[in-house]
This record gives C-alpha cells, structure tokens and sequence, in this order.
C-alpha cells in the first residue's frame, strides 16, 4: 500500500501531490545513503527510512538533518524501521 501514490499531474514531476505526507530529516548518513524522516502523519514514537534511491532530485542525492520533506511511504520492516520512504523530495 502506497501512500500518496497518485500524482495532481503525472506528466509533471514538480507537482506537489497534497496526499504526500510532510516531515522532517531527523538524520541522514550521506557516506552510508540512507536516513530517517520523522512526521506527524506516521504512528507516534516512528520514523521512516528513506535511502538514495527514493530522493527525487537532479545530482547527487542526499539529505540533511532538518531538512522539510514530502514523501510517500509504505509499511515495510527495514532494520528497526517500520515504514520506508517510497518517493521522497525538499520542499
């Protein structure tokens, strides 16, 4: 189950999608390319994964700490996480 899945308009990869979930970078290894998105739209006390892969961005991609996100997720058992970002981008 995907949250957020469909798009405004999916010929427009810049179109913020209002289903997305919002959050913040709680932390975010950029040597080992993965982190965490913490947000209020996830159970109490969870965050959720998030690696390389899923970061829409031109370039290198990486997060910060503290950075504001949107994302998509899905339940997912990932080391201690229980959900994993599926799309994630800056706000």
């Amino acid at each position: 189950m995907l949250v957020g899945r469909n798009r405004v308009d999916p010929d427009d990869p810049i179109c913020s999608d209002p289903r997305m979930a919002t959050g913040i970078v709680t932390f975010y290894k950029a040597e080992k390319g993965w982190g965490a998105i913490s947000s209020p739209e996830l159970p109490d006390g969870l965050d959720a994964f998030v690696h390389f892969s899923a970061i829409e961005a031109e370039g290198y991609k990486a997060f910060e700490q503290g950075n504001r996100v949107e994302f998509d997720y899905e339940p997912a058992q990932q080391d201690s996480f229980r959900f994993r970002a599926t799309r994630a981008r800056r706000l």
